[in-house]
């Protein structure tokens, strides 16, 4: 049995819940509270499995692996079926180079740690820190919109989901709990409501994980 250290509002390991449901792979959840405790993922018991102090870590046995992109990774080369990535090589680069604008361009920028510092060590206030993030989602959003043209089809794998859109989603949910005005992303819009309605998705929701509050 797989199990992956979670918590449900983070969006990076909203990823991983979508990747291990497109590929139907079972597998258990430890909840980590990123704010509790003043912060679960600091303790000593979880450092010790992952050093990095984060959410997700998946362990496969004896294996463990932080980064939600080198954990789908893992799991496409351990689980090749259903595929995650196209076939074709240059498609399979492009679907890549979105997830990574995603994943490191866009959500570092925005993530809990970055704007507990804000707020915090550097005392910025509510509306500025909401200011910053709304900018960076926009900078962001504004060229994925743009790069969905490259798709084969509606979805990154043409009628199927894959890849782009585990990390695509949880980052329109983030984007929606703070109020970004997403309009002006009408192909993002369609890919989500699309991918939305699966259950792939629909499970792997914040909302309805065990820890959710």
């Amino acid at each position: 049995m797989l199990t992956l250290y979670s918590y449900w509002r983070s969006s990076a390991a909203y990823r991983v819940r979508i990747a291990l449901n497109l590929k139907g792979l079972a597998y258990q959840q430890v909840p980590v509270h990123l704010v509790k405790d003043g912060g679960q993922q600091h303790a000593a018991d979880y450092l010790a499995l992952n050093p990095q102090g984060l959410v997700p870590l998946l362990v496969d046995g004896q294996t463990k692996i932080a980064q939600s992109l080198a954990i789908l990774e893992y799991l496409e080369e351990t689980h090749p079926q259903p595929a995650l990535l196209p076939s074709d090589p240059a498609q399979r680069a492009q679907v890549r180079a979105l997830a990574l604008h995603i994943a490191c361009d866009i959500h570092p920028l925005n993530n809990l740690r970055v704007l507990q510092y804000l707020s915090g060590t550097l005392g910025v206030e509510n509306e500025a820190k909401d200011t910053w993030y709304r900018h960076w989602v926009d900078v962001g959003l504004a060229a994925v919109e743009q790069g969905l043209l490259c798709l084969p089809g509606r979805l990154s794998l043409g009628e199927r989901p894959g890849y782009l859109e585990a990390c695509l989603i949880p980052q329109v949910y983030n984007a929606r709990r703070f109020n970004c005005d997403l309009n002006a992303y009408p192909r993002i819009l369609d890919l989500v409501a699309r991918c939305e309605s699966l259950d792939a998705f629909k499970n792997a929701a914040p909302e309805v994980q065990p820890d959710a509050q």
